[in-house]
């Protein structure tokens, strides 16, 4: 009989971003192993769990699943309370989003840790989310027989804060999408030039002051190159909102958007700039040096050991240095096409395929334990 392992899909339910996209990345490639019967967790109708192709997990989830926030945030608190009576017996269980569900049951438990966010900046955080964490991180967290984080500068964190023994502890980086994120073409021509920001509309990516940044610029630099925002609207983030709404002639929030059109602007983007206080890894750089896009970055957790010395690091907190670094890269030809160049070579160390195959080791270590 196939060893049975399931995955908590719930991520899947939005749009994809950050752990939504790991998890469906990770996913897709995992199920196409045929030793295994893959189940996916969805948890919101009748507590159920399915089986699918991992291709098609997530739009036959999204088809059955309720996008209601209000009737999601409901369910989520009865979800411990019922999903036990309809859960069978795992051989191993895997929770890419932190916390394992206690009522799913299986013999063995692995869960990947993103970061600590939630403890290390909880004002950034919708208070409910930081309250369930408070609740249920640690003690979740030493059911399990397995953590696997992005980083090891998360690794460290992981080891300052609980007495989990290191060797449980493995690092497996993110990847990149080669086929989608991928150069212009040499000879397609880029009509717009535009400084572009990529990331949910919320305190923690630290758009406020990336915004206040492109605002001391002069006009003649704001003519040339407007500032777009792609990312959700997330919390807390009025004030972020009255700032774009000031700079409405040079400033234009995308919202969501697809993938191929994500990468369309990457590619076109003059530089990208990723000034988040804080990440348990960063996927928005990757793309964009995949797409032969100049980067500028925070100097801030693991950013520097993901983008290694292909990116212009700057101090997230200094809003001078921000539009300095912007200025420099963008003037200084040399300089950029120095970092394209970096970028390129750098993202190909990065793939879905060898990160799926680097789960697929620790997930049949575990196994056999």
């Amino acid at each position: 009989m196939k060893p049975k392992i399931i995955i908590d899909t719930l991520s899947l339910l939005g749009n994809l971003s950050g752990i939504g996209r790991y998890t469906y990345e990770i996913t897709r490639i995992l199920s196409q192993n045929s030793q295994y019967r893959w189940d996916f967790f969805y948890g919101y109708i009748s507590q159920k769990l399915i089986a699918r192709e991992s291709a098609k997990a997530q739009k036959y989830i999204r088809s059955l699943v309720t996008k209601n926030v209000f009737f999601k945030k409901w369910i989520r608190k009865c979800l411990y309370l019922f999903s036990g009576f309809f859960s069978p017996y795992y051989d191993l269980y895997w929770q890419p989003n932190f916390i394992p569900i206690k009522s799913i049951k299986a013999r063995k438990i692995i869960a990947t840790v993103h970061d600590f966010s939630w403890e290390l900046f909880p004002e950034f955080q919708p208070q409910e989310r930081v309250k369930y964490f408070q609740d249920n991180f640690y003690i979740q967290i030493a059911r399990c027989d397995h953590i696997i984080t992005g980083s090891y500068f998360t690794k460290k964190e992981i080891l300052d804060r609980t007495s989990v023994n290191p060797e449980n502890i493995t690092v497996i980086y993110h990847g990149i999408n080669h086929v989608l994120f991928k150069p212009l073409l040499k000879n397609r021509t880029i009509k717009q030039k535009y400084i572009l920001a990529v990331g949910s509309i919320e305190p923690r990516k630290n758009l406020k002051n990336l915004l206040l940044a492109y605002s001391q610029c002069d006009k003649v630099f704001k003519d040339e190159y407007h500032l777009y925002l792609v990312g959700d609207s997330g919390w807390k983030n009025d004030e972020i909102m009255k700032l774009v709404e000031s700079m409405s002639q040079w400033v234009h929030p995308t919202g969501y958007i697809n993938d191929a059109k994500l990468a369309n602007m990457y590619r076109n983007a003059s530089v990208f700039v990723y000034p988040s206080f804080y990440e348990g890894f960063g996927i928005p750089p990757l793309e964009a040096m995949a797409c032969g896009t100049a980067i500028i970055a925070s100097n801030t957790s693991t950013l520097p050991e993901v983008c290694g010395d292909a990116a212009y690091y700057v101090d997230p907190l200094d809003i001078r240095a921000i539009m300095e670094s912007m200025k420099k890269v963008l003037s200084d030809e040399v300089l950029r096409q120095d970092l394209i160049s970096k970028g390129l070579q750098h993202a190909q160390k990065f793939s879905w395929e060898k990160s799926a195959k680097e789960h697929m080791t620790v997930f049949e270590m575990v196994l056999k334990q």
